[in-house]
């Protein structure tokens, strides 16, 4: 089904991640917590990895819900973080070479986070942080985790704002893909482009910009969009003639599937 005929028959959560990246929940466990919310169309966006995708859409169609096979591509814009979304994605050499070289690139720089901790005298190892990722991917929250789990700060935000987060002493920088690049590794595996939680950018000037290129919509609804957030996305979509879509960005337990702004 088109991504706008989805958006116009409601129930839907078109952001959720798993334990392929850094969700807490395995790909079929999702599926059923969607099924349990009344959802019946759902898409699989884990970070830059597809491995999720083939065990939700098993269980999707057991549980008789649509799941669209998904990614969130990291991607680098004049400074920022600019993730996007893509949907029905098929399988393409090319992007599962990319994925690859960013999922090595993923795992050395764990490896290179681990050893700041240790140098600033908090010793955490591999085997700690490996016991929080349930998949093949190791990502940024694992590691606080373990850091959490040995004492070293009272829960994974205070890592993050303290020495995880861009500019603080254990941070590293992933690899990362420009949007332009990023757009055309999903359309070219026959997907949809849609810029994701246009606020975390905290720049409207930048979202403008990126409109402008060959994006095919705009994640308009999410956990941390305002109503006046919606209806400002909402009149840029409308202005550079995008796609609407919405998704609870869902990780784990503090966030709830289904919920984002969007009244079924």
């Amino acid at each position: 089904m088109e991504i706008k005929n989805i958006i116009e028959n409601g129930c839907f959560d078109l952001h959720l991640h798993t334990t392929a990246s850094d969700g807490s929940f395995p790909p079929s466990e999702v599926v059923k917590m969607a099924a349990q919310k009344g959802i019946t169309t759902i898409a699989i966006t884990d970070h830059d990895t597809t491995d999720g995708i083939n065990e939700a859409l098993e269980v999707g169609r057991k549980l008789k819900i649509t799941v669209i096979p998904g990614i969130e591509l990291s991607t680098k814009y004049k400074g920022r973080t600019i993730d996007i979304l893509g949907y029905h994605i098929h399988e393409s050499k090319e992007l599962s070479d990319v994925l690859q070289k960013m999922r090595d690139h993923r795992y050395n720089r764990s490896q290179l986070i681990v050893n700041k901790f240790c140098e600033l005298g908090m010793t955490i190892t591999s085997e700690d942080v490996q016991k929080y990722s349930k998949g093949d991917v190791i990502a940024r929250p694992h590691i606080a985790k373990a850091v959490v789990d040995r004492g070293y700060a009272k829960n994974t935000q205070e890592v993050f704002d303290l020495y995880l987060g861009d500019g603080k002493p254990c941070a590293v920088d992933k690899m990362v893909l420009s949007p332009e690049e990023g757009i055309r590794l999903i359309h070219n595996a026959g997907g949809t482009a849609v810029l994701a939680h246009p606020l975390l950018i905290q720049d409207d000037s930048i979202v403008e910009e990126l409109m402008q290129l060959s994006f095919d919509g705009i994640e308009v609804w999410h956990r941390k969009h305002r109503n006046e957030d919606i209806i400002k996305y909402k009149s840029l979509a409308k202005k550079y003639k995008k796609l609407i879509t919405g998704g609870s960005d869902f990780h784990n337990e503090d966030h709830t599937i289904g919920e984002f702004g969007f009244e079924f």
